[in-house]
């Protein structure tokens, strides 16, 4: 039965808030817990820990994206025209498909890590590919269950299971390391540990879903439904069956290859670093390398992680806008969002830059690597443009080129990592990055200002920002030789110059960016859902006219 429109569109609203919602908590345990890796494990385990998991990542992103955005697809179609038994169909035909996909790739994980080893440079990471492996033979039932019900328009397993297994990852991960530094064992065993959290995150995060499909079947009173392997029941003819299954391959292949360009930066770091700086140690002096290396980008990527999470409002915004053909308000909707992110991201750049040093000693206790985490927050401005450009190409209908960018930009790094590492060491990665991270923000928004007919002037997007990054830069520095003559050297030290650093930073250059009228009235209030709240805020506290 087909629903009303607008309980859809609530529906969908709804959901949608609570997807956004597991994906902020779930990537915020996941860049956070980082932390006590590090402190537990040491630079070694951080480096290991940093090497595998891109590639694990690579494995579960093959083996279950477009699967289950197939899986949704396929089920919302069946479930608007009321075919139950097709719509169970579906999930018998991806779940199989996926978990002999998720078996190959933990076969290939398990069994090929000394040869991966070989290939990534450094044999200490062999333990780590194979605490990772047992998970891949979870995950594929789970995102099948996850595409089902999203495809209801159901959005609550999803978000429960994503949260429930970041949660237990990194409970178990953090338990482990704690017992096996106790004993103690070898950085390869202590990493191995902490990738074993990752495959019991991922059994709790089935084990929700299989508990919700088994309330829909008594709910729903389908009898065989929790029988997944029995095909019998859906009584499709098997020429269906393989039509049905070609359909959801042909859909499904395509997403999960475009998916895989967002950890393939990350991806080059693996199979280079280890290799590049072999020259300057041996495996253990390395990893340490490599896990100093790894010290900002958790930072930098909480900072992505905000960009994304307010990127998500410009998609149907700009899909909307498309579909009215409106492009006086594409263009005023681009420009805004080009500006807030421009600003967000410079600030972030700067402010982590300058604090580069308290904060890793806060952080990670020592100094070690400062110069390369400064380096290393200059990522997040290209990352920040990077991540904007992409969502609002994909509003106005183009899906494909910013994974093509992507791509080019993985190119790119692995080719300056080749000329700069064996020189400058793991800075020469970081400077790679923001060339990396720049080409794929300036290839996106090239192509997205060609799109819209937008031509940027240099001193609104640099002349005028500096006038609010030098206001920034000398409160940080004042504040920071303030902090040096106060307070003694050590972490606590560390912590109140970087805590008050950031909070100095932000009001300073937010105020300037008022104050300067980089940001209009009309501009804030442009922002989609919340810009209005904000607007309405600033000007009860006078802070705009």
């Amino acid at each position: 039965m087909k629903e009303p429109s607008g309980t859809l569109a609530s529906k969908l609203l709804k959901g949608a808030a609570i997807l956004s919602l597991a994906a902020i908590l779930t990537k915020l345990l996941g860049t956070l817990q980082k932390i006590p890796l590090q402190n537990i494990g040491g630079d070694g385990v951080f480096g290991i820990y940093n090497t595998v998991y891109p590639f694990y990542t690579l494995l579960i992103t093959l083996t279950t994206s477009g699967f289950q955005a197939a899986v949704s697809n396929f089920v919302a179609e069946r479930h608007t025209i009321g075919n139950e038994p097709e719509q169970r169909e579906v999930l018998r035909l991806a779940a199989a498909m996926m978990t002999v996909f998720g078996v190959a790739g933990a076969i290939l994980l398990y069994f090929g890590a000394p040869l991966l080893a070989r290939l990534i440079g450094s044999s200490l990471i062999v333990p780590a590919l194979q605490a990772a492996a047992p998970a891949l033979l979870f995950y594929p039932v789970s995102a099948a269950l996850r595409g089902y019900y999203q495809g209801l328009q159901n959005m609550l397993p999803t978000a429960v299971s994503q949260v429930t297994e970041q949660a237990v990852r990194v409970t178990v991960m953090i338990a482990l390391l704690l017992y096996l530094s106790r004993i103690p064992v070898g950085d390869p065993a202590l990493a191995g540990g902490a990738l074993a959290g990752s495959s019991v995150g991922a059994a709790a995060s089935l084990l929700v879903m299989l508990l919700y499909w088994r309330v829909y079947v008594r709910r729903e009173g389908l009898a065989g439904a929790g029988n997944s392997g029995n095909s019998g029941n859906s009584g499709l003819p098997s020429k269906a069956r393989w039509e049905l299954l070609r359909a959801l391959l042909k859909y499904a292949i395509p997403i999960s290859l475009a998916a895989l360009a967002v950890p393939l930066i990350s991806l080059v770091d693996t199979f280079s670093l280890p290799r590049l700086l072999n020259v300057h140690g041996d495996e253990i002096r390395v990893m340490g390398q490599v896990g100093i290396y790894n010290r900002g980008i958790p930072l930098v990527q909480l900072v992505t992680m905000l960009a994304t999470s307010l990127s998500v409002l410009f998609i149907p915004a700009m899909a909307e806008l498309r579909m009215k053909s409106d492009i006086a308000a594409i263009r005023r909707q681009t420009q805004t969002a080009l500006r807030w992110f421009w600003l967000i991201g410079l600030a972030a750049s700067l402010g982590l830059a300058l604090l580069a040093q308290p904060i890793n000693v806060m952080l990670y206790e020592d100094a070690a690597g400062s110069a390369t985490f400064a380096w290393i927050a200059w990522t997040a401005a290209p990352s920040a443009i990077m991540v904007v450009t992409s969502a609002l190409l994909q509003g106005l209908g183009a899906q494909r080129a910013p994974a093509l960018h992507l791509l080019a930009a993985a190119l790119l790094k692995a080719a300056l990592n080749a000329l700069l590492v064996p020189r400058l060491g793991i800075t020469g990665a970081a400077i790679a990055g923001i060339a990396a991270y720049g080409a794929a923000a300036a290839l996106n928004a090239a192509l997205l200002l060609r799109r819209v007919g937008l031509r940027p002037r240099l001193r609104d997007a640099l002349l005028r920002p500096a006038a609010a990054l030098l206001a920034m830069a000398a409160a940080v520095t004042a504040l920071r030789l303030a902090v040096a003559e106060l307070l003694p050297p050590g972490r606590m030290a560390a912590a109140a110059e970087s805590l008050l650093g950031v909070l100095l930073g932000a009001a300073v250059f937010a105020a300037a960016v008022l104050r300067t009228r980089l940001l209009s009235a009309a501009e804030l209030g442009a922002l989609p859902r919340i810009g209005p709240k904000l607007l309405a805020r600033l000007r009860k506290l006078r802070l705009l006219p």
